[in-house]
């Protein structure tokens, strides 16, 4: 597997000179935070050895290069998800190059559906916390300890100073953030009222597809991770109603410029 990871990487460094130290993964309907980034360099993901492909409508699938908020970055334009038929290592692989790349902190964003009952439709959470409910783990199986330990610890899956600069970004701005704990499921469907009911039981404010499991590989490799939730549907008793991909896409879209200015303000002040 380490040989796999190596061969993305000298693939990937003999198509840019840019040395990222920021990491970027983009949620559905997300994408615009790319149009932030000075672009040096795009590189698809089908080119790269080893990469998976991502099938996702409105997942672009390309590695994008370039400067945001004065930082060397790569961003992911498209994302992996458990529930394509991947592996938990194929999810997370993109993780452990952009580590070999060189990145030194990760910034995650996701369209999830709301379970608190505090919260509507285009809310604003900062992820303080997560649920890991997907039945496999990405560190099952060898431990690479060039990477880390075997026994990772998780006391502090998101780092608090950026949370906190994060809210005074949005405070100076006069946007809405709330923070919150994030569960993670498989999918593809959405969830049905008793399940909603049950995540929010358990101790979850909102509930999604992504996240966690590139957070744990973040987080094994000791890269401080920041993620950001976009809420696109309320999974709450009495405001449930059927959503479509495209509602998802269309309430994630409208409220992106906020989640984007945050993140490029985080970005450029960390």
């Amino acid at each position: 597997m380490l040989e796999k990871f190596n061969e993305a990487v000298t693939f990937i460094q003999s198509q840019t000179d840019v040395k990222p130290t920021i990491g970027i993964i983009l949620g559905t309907g997300l994408g615009g935070l790319v149009k932030e980034i000075e672009i040096i360099n795009e590189i698809p993901y089908e080119t790269i050895p080893n990469f998976p492909v991502s099938t996702v409508e409105s997942h672009s699938g390309k590695l994008i290069f370039g400067i945001l908020g004065g930082k060397k970055v790569v961003a992911m334009q498209g994302r992996f998800h458990f529930y394509e038929g991947y592996s938990m290592q194929q999810v997370t692989f993109p993780v452990r190059v952009m580590k070999l790349l060189g990145i030194e902190r990760l910034f995650v964003s996701n369209a999830s559906g709301g379970v608190n009952p505090d919260f509507q439709v285009g809310e604003i959470m900062i992820q303080n916390d997560h649920i890991n409910l997907f039945p496999a783990h990405p560190l099952i199986g060898k431990n690479y300890d060039e990477f880390g330990p075997r026994f990772p610890d998780m006391s502090e899956p998101y780092d608090p100073e950026m949370i906190e600069l994060a809210q005074k970004i949005a405070e100076e701005n006069n946007i809405k953030v709330s923070v919150g704990i994030y569960a993670g499921l498989t999918g593809p469907t959405l969830e049905t009222p008793a399940e909603y009911k049950y995540v929010r039981i358990i101790g979850a404010d909102a509930v999604g597809m992504s996240t966690v499991p590139e957070v744990i590989v973040a987080r094994h490799m000791e890269i401080p991770c920041f993620a950001i939730s976009i809420i696109t549907d309320l999974g709450v008793p009495g405001k449930i109603q059927k959503v479509s991909v495209q509602d998802v896409i269309e309430v994630a879209s409208r409220q992106e410029p906020k989640m984007t200015l945050i993140m490029r303000e985080l970005i450029a002040r960390i």
